[in-house]
C-alpha cells in the first residue's frame, strides 16, 4: 500500500497513556488506519526532521528522510518493539540510520575529491591555502564518519548533546531513558570517537 505522509495536523483521541497508547496506535497503523499514522507523525515529525537535519546538514534531504521514516513505519509497524524502548526512541534510531547512509555517501564523495586535490597538489606544487583547507575538510569528514560509525543508541545521544547542545538530563528526557543511561552512552561514545580519530591520525600521518 502506498503511503503519503500527512502534512496537516490531525487529531486522535488518546485511549491510553504511555506504552499502551503507542501499542494501540501501532496496531491501528498495522490495520491500515492512516489517522493513527497521522497522530504519530504530528507528535514526532519535528524530532525526526531535527535529527536528520543535524546529521546531514541539508534541510531538503532531511525532509525527504522524514518522509522515508514514516513511510517505513507505515509499511513495517510490527518491527517496533515497545518492550525495548518507546516509539519516539525507535523513530529517532531509524532517522539516524537513514541519515547515516547520506553521511557515508558524502564521505565517499569527499574522499574522492580529496584524492583528486592531493594529486593536483603533487603535480602543481604545494599551496598552503589549499593544503590547510584540505586538512580542515579532512577533519570534518573524519569526525562525521566517526559519529556515523557509532552504535545507534550512542550516535543519537551524541547528536542531541553535541550538535543540539542538550544537557545529560535533556538527552535523557528526549530519549525517555534514565539520566544515568544517557551519561553512560555519551561516555562510551566519546571513548570510541577518541580511539577512532587517534587511529585515523596515525594512519594519515
Amino acid at each position: 500500500m502506498t503511503m503519503t505522509a500527512p502534512s496537516l495536523p490531525r487529531s486522535l483521541c488518546r485511549v491510553a497513556g504511555g506504552e499502551a497508547r503507542e501499542a494501540v496506535l501501532l496496531a491501528r497503523i498495522g490495520a491500515g488506519d492512516d489517522t493513527a499514522l497521522a497522530a504519530v507523525y504530528d507528535e514526532h515529525a519535528a524530532l525526526v526532521f531535527g535529527l536528520a537535519r543535524r546529521v546531514i546538514r541539508d534541510e531538503h534531504l532531511a525532509r525527504d528522510i522524514t518522509q522515508e521514516v514514516f513511510a517505513y513505519l507505515w509499511e513495517f509497524p510490527a518491527r517496533v518493539d515497545l518492550a525495548r524502548g518507546s516509539l519516539r526512541a525507535y523513530l529517532a534510531v531509524v532517522a539516524h540510520r537513514r541519515s547515516v547512509d547520506e553521511v557515508r555517501r558524502s564521505e565517499r564523495r569527499a574522499r574522492t575529491e580529496a584524492t583528486v586535490t592531493a594529486e593536483a597538489v603533487a603535480t602543481d606544487g604545494p599551496e598552503s591555502g589549499v593544503v590547510d583547507a584540505a586538512a580542515r575538510d579532512w577533519g570534518k569528514v573524519r569526525l562525521a564518519a566517526g559519529v556515523a560509525a557509532l552504535p545507534d543508541e550512542q550516535r543519537v545521544a551524541v547528536e542531541l548533546a553535541y550538535y543540539d547542545g542538550l544537557t545529560y538530563k535533556q538527552v535523557a528526557e528526549r530519549l525517555e531513558i534514565p539520566e544515568g543511561t544517557a551519561k553512560s552512552r555519551l561516555r562510551r561514545a566519546m571513548t570510541r570517537l577518541r580511539a577512532s580519530l587517534d587511529a585515523e591520525i596515525r594512519t594519515a600521518f
